[in-house]
């Protein structure tokens, strides 16, 4: 058969042809956009660097034109424009004059907890507080070495002679990260949105019940009246974040879309979210990256903050070692080992501090469950379990004498605490006294306590999951109360789900700790008002008493008479224990040596210090 080359065939060629040539159009095409995208995001790159760079050099330019006696630690700082450098900013500029000081990097850290949620007001937890404290400011802000106040949205202020009544002017270049300015309407915005009762902030709005009004008298000027003398009133106003009225406003409109949110952060401080309303849990981290409108002048040291969520401890660590977060912040058996690691500690600056802003760890009785007493409502009880909590073993052997016995809620070496109280000690016999008092003995002989239905004392002990600290600590009250019979069951719990049993109180027995102030106000925590809603209050605790001392206390301005009041409150929660106050434990963190300007303060470790706490020197650069 012979085989010809048909005209059909040669239409097929033809179609065939035209196909692998189109074939190569499209990917010579593809390939020349690719190119394109290629050079455009390398000339972006290029860009974004020689922003940088300029950005860097006016810095250098602005420090080398400030004139000399500023070095001398004269009051007035001038700048180059001629004005004063605000002393909120003093020390943050005397950074910038160090010769290795240049801006760039990134700061990155661990939390040892997911964040349920970082807007403000909504959220409750110390992760949340520190990612804000980075985007949010106040008027006024603490200088961290002379703990005196610094102005920082304002640039004066005036109390007036009776103490009731506080006028702010604020900054005329102070704006938020969009650029529209701070005014005295955002101001009142903050406080008119914090005691809408259908915002969920009843944490804040418990502080800000003392105001009368706060009223703009003109655009940078607003004034704070409070309806009665309080001894933290310049604190609280000073001291309270701003909102952006044009970004939080649209919130009074759907109230419940706030208090569900979980990443609406915006603000006028040096970092800011990427996407003020985008972030969320699952992320699995928070970043804020440097606000290139940032009012101030000095501006922050790194290009990023990043923290990620590690929650396992031998996993942070791990990422310490690898150079993938900079701090690490040790318990103290595995810190004293950590301090024999040449090779680790080659490269690491490591810190034992406890400053007088130090918190303390507790057990919480919760007295009401469902509406219900619990065992915990009798005193007797509470006291019984404090007897049986050995908290100078906990010092000795858990955190090898790095830390204190806590006695209560005040620094020990504070004018707040009670010099005559001394810790209760670890006595079985006067616990047992005590229990069998409140009706719990040992009916069976099985070694365990019933009460007089036969039931046995039996509890859930609530704590973080995933700590080793809290978990050795739960084994050992295990073993402590075992002695007197009482059962301690423990639950380790995720933080967002221990989050929520505290909004509902609905847990028998907990184990956390609290930061504290320089002058801790006990209305929060331990006051009767605050055991309702979503109060701070979740363990029930009340006792009229302590109430009034706690009111009388805040209303008094004059220190020399508060102080005795604070003690007797103090006191009164000795005698009470609504918790058993554990230990106040020193940090123990190590620090990567490519971070300069590492200091403890006062206020703890200079970190946080905005706009500049620490810095890399330029040819220890990271991160580009």
């Amino acid at each position: 058969m012979e085989n010809r080359f048909s005209k059909k065939d040669f239409y097929y060629f033809l179609a065939f042809g035209l196909l692998f040539l189109a074939l190569l159009m499209t990917m010579y095409m593809i390939d020349r956009q690719w190119q394109k995208l290629t050079r455009v995001e390398a000339a972006i790159t290029e860009q974004a660097e020689d922003i940088r760079r300029l950005r860097q050099a006016y810095s250098e330019l602005k420090r080398s034109a400030v004139i000399a006696p500023a070095r001398a630690g004269n009051a007035a700082t001038p700048d180059r424009a001629g004005s004063e450098i605000p002393p909120a900013f003093r020390r943050a500029w005397e950074i910038t004059q160090r010769s290795d000081y240049a801006e760039g990097d990134w700061l990155v850290r661990a939390f040892g907890q997911s964040v349920k949620t970082i807007t403000p007001l909504v959220s409750s937890d110390v992760y949340a507080s520190l990612v804000q404290e980075y985007v949010l400011e106040s008027l006024l802000k603490r200088d961290p070495e002379t703990l005196e106040w610094r102005g920082l949205l304002a640039e004066s202020w005036q109390v007036s002679d009776d103490g009731l009544t506080i006028t702010f002017k604020l900054r005329p270049e102070a704006a938020f990260s969009d650029g529209r300015p701070v005014t005295a309407e955002d101001v009142v915005f903050t406080y008119d949105f914090i005691m809408n009762p259908k915002i969920k902030a009843p944490r804040e709005r418990a502080y800000y019940e003392k105001l009368a009004s706060v009223k703009a008298l003109g655009p940078r000027e607003v004034e704070f009246r409070f309806r009665e003398p309080y001894y933290n009133a310049l604190t609280l106003a000073g001291g309270m974040a701003i909102l952006a009225r044009h970004f939080y406003g649209p919130y009074l409109e759907d109230p419940e879309a706030f208090n569900q949110s979980k990443g609406l952060l915006f603000g006028s401080g040096p970092y800011r979210m990427p996407d003020p309303k985008g972030w969320t849990p699952d992320s699995g981290m928070v970043e804020l990256a440097r606000n290139p409108r940032y009012w101030g002048p000095v501006q922050p040291s790194f290009d990023r903050m990043i923290w990620k969520v590690i929650e396992n401890e031998t996993a942070r660590l791990t990422a310490y070692r690898n150079t993938e977060i900079d701090t690490y912040g040790a318990r103290p058996r595995e810190y004293r080992k950590l301090l024999d690691d040449d090779q680790l500690m080659s490269r690491s600056q490591h810190f034992e501090y406890l400053p007088p802003t130090a918190g303390y760890r507790y057990i919480g009785w919760n007295q009401k469950r469902k509406g219900k007493p619990t065992r915990f409502a009798d005193r007797r009880v509470r006291v019984a379990m404090t007897w049986l909590t050995d908290k100078q073993r906990i010092v000795d052997e858990i955190m090898l004498g790095y830390g204190e016995v806590a006695v209560g809620p005040f620094n020990p070496q504070g004018k707040q605490h009670a010099p005559d109280l001394k810790p209760r000690g670890f006595d079985v016999a006067r616990a047992k006294a005590l229990l069998k008092e409140a009706g719990y003995e040992d009916r069976d002989g099985d070694g365990v306590l019933e009460d007089a239905s036969g039931k046995p004392f039996r509890f859930e002990l609530v704590y973080p999951q995933g700590s080793e600290d809290y978990t050795a600590l739960a084994l050992f009250l295990k073993d402590s109360y075992a002695r007197a019979g009482v059962q301690l069951v423990p639950k380790p719990t995720e933080w967002s789900v221990m989050l929520d049993l505290l909004d509902k109180k609905d847990f028998e027995a907990i184990s956390l700790g609290w930061s504290a102030s320089l002058e801790s106000d006990l209305y929060q925590i331990f006051h009767s008002d605050q055991a309702k809603n979503n109060g701070d209050n979740f363990v029930n605790y009340s006792n009229p008493k302590l109430d009034a001392l706690i009111e009388k206390a805040r209303a008094t301005v004059d220190e020399k008479k508060r102080m005795p009041l604070w003690q007797e409150a103090e006191r009164i929660l000795y005698e009470d224990q609504p918790y058993t106050f554990l230990t106040r434990g020193k940090s123990l963190v190590l620090v990567d040596k490519r971070m300069h300007n590492v200091k403890v303060t006062p206020l703890g470790l200079n970190a946080s210090d905005t706009p500049i706490g620490w810095y890399v020197p330029a040819e220890q650069h990271k991160y580009q």
